[in-house]
């Protein structure tokens, strides 16, 4: 890819065109050079061997790093390429790419003793804009272009773990102590020895900034919450429902932790949001966001990954059909806090090398049969108690003989999803073949205490 500083002198000329090229030459121009242009074609050429061509004459290679490596901790993230471009086309992602995000809240305790001037007498722990704290979100993604999938596993923040050269804690921890090598290295540890090629890191002022830059989120906001943190300046207030969410209250939604799930409560919500802005972000109205989006990139995100490389990851997501996008959350099951001093989230390692394997290639694939009906754990929601009864009795004939009822869906869903709540898609199959309705997903978002959960929608009252 060439540079433009490898480019012969401009002469000085005094026609506009010309005085745009000098005035490129400036640093910071450069970095943003890329940006009008795609801007300038959103809409008429974004996706055309013209656009390709010019982004892979004017896009940065350098990673978007906001925290210096060390070459020892540089060599934990793989070294090969990730993208091409060819035909002068966009960015074209050029093998699987196992991607690590971490989402950081940062309190003015984590990265000072002593506040900053302004902040002394404010009675709480304000936020900032740093990447060096706890990671209340992490998540390995697997951009999978062989298979045409895209899979996300959520890591629950309290999960229980050994972080390399420290001590037993939780996984959380390990990048306000080693930065975002030593995550990788602890979640790698967890995972089964995954690699993992590049690393996303994204404060909470970032999340608000990027959804606020995307003009917000729809969702639907699954009951009523209201909670109040005063130690942190954190008041959710929000209202069941379907809604146009803001940075702000989406913020709210994805921190709000009071019921009875927890921190897994959150990984779900954090999904369900994950989910819609997949569904609705890529679009031409989103493309004409890019300064601003670039922007809260560049201001709130830290990352090894280049621009290239962003847009081939972006490109790449656009094109997977939806349904081939997996959403996992690490199986295993909360500790008991008098044992541990702490609330843990303790990894079951079995069901996560399975999870690895069929999902992260990692290891032997196991044969993606099902489980017998009798030994599949299954969970039943409909929008009210009786909806979900009426399916019992024709899947206990059928030998299911594990069938919970559970809280109710409030959402309104024109067609039944079917959840592989563990990643068992061969027994979420098989239940769909039986109910002769309904579309099967890898959700993390069904019943805790469930293989597959069913959410029934109206196609149900059809049958």
């Amino acid at each position: 890819m060439k540079d433009s500083n490898s480019l012969p002198a401009q002469p000085k000329k005094t026609n506009l065109s010309l005085r745009k090229v000098s005035t490129q030459k400036s640093s910071k121009q450069k970095s943003y050079r890329w940006l009008w242009v795609v801007t300038g074609l959103t809409g008429v050429a974004l996706l055309s061997a013209t656009a390709g061509a010019i982004l892979a004459m004017t896009m940065a290679s350098a990673p978007l790093l906001q925290r210096k490596l060390s070459a020892q901790d540089a060599a934990v993230f793989s070294k090969g390429d990730l993208s091409n471009i060819n035909n002068l086309q966009l960015p074209e992602l050029t093998r699987p790419v196992n991607v690590l995000v971490l989402g950081a809240k940062v309190l003015t305790s984590d990265v000072s003793d002593e506040p900053p001037p302004g902040q002394r007498n404010l009675g709480y722990q304000a936020l900032v804009n740093s990447f060096e704290g706890l990671t209340d979100t992490m998540m390995l993604v697997r951009f999978n272009p062989e298979a045409q999938k895209l899979a996300l596993l959520s890591i629950p923040r309290d999960t229980r773990i050994e972080i390399p050269g420290h001590s037993v804690g939780k996984i959380n921890e390990a990048n306000s102590v080693g930065g975002p090598a030593l995550a990788a290295r602890t979640v790698s540890q967890l995972l089964g020895g995954v690699g993992v090629d590049r690393y996303i890191t994204i404060n909470v002022q970032g999340v608000q900034a990027l959804v606020d830059a995307l003009g917000g989120v729809t969702v639907y906001v699954p009951k009523d919450m209201k909670y109040s943190d005063d130690s942190q300046h954190l008041y959710v207030n929000l209202k069941a429902g379907k809604q146009h969410l803001n940075g702000d209250q989406a913020l709210q939604l994805l921190r709000f932790r009071n019921d009875e799930n927890g921190d897994i409560g959150r990984v779900q919500r954090q999904q369900m949001v994950i989910r819609a802005l997949s569904e609705q972000a890529l679009n031409p109205m989103t493309l004409a966001r890019l300064p601003q989006i670039i922007s809260v990139i560049r201001a709130y995100i830290d990352t090894n990954l280049s621009v290239e490389e962003i847009f081939a990851l972006v490109a790449y997501s656009s094109r997977v059909d939806r349904s081939k996008m997996e959403m996992l959350i690490t199986p295993g099951e909360y500790g008991d806090i008098e044992t541990y001093g702490t609330s843990y989230w303790l990894p079951d390692l079995a069901k996560i090398q399975v999870i690895m394997a069929q999902h992260f290639n990692l290891g032997l694939n196991p044969t993606a049969t099902s489980m017998p009906p009798s030994r599949v754990r299954v969970s039943i929601q409909g929008t009210t108690h009786q909806a979900a009864t009426n399916w019992i009795n024709p899947l206990s004939k059928a030998g299911y003989s594990n069938v919970a009822i559970a809280e109710p869906y409030t959402e309104p869903l024109d067609t039944t999803r079917i959840l592989a709540q563990q990643g068992d898609v061969a027994s979420a199959e098989n239940i769909r073949r039986l109910l002769g309705f309904g579309e099967v997903r890898v959700d993390g978002n069904g019943d805790l205490n469930s293989d597959v959960t069913i959410q029934l929608g109206r196609d149900a009252l059809r049958r």
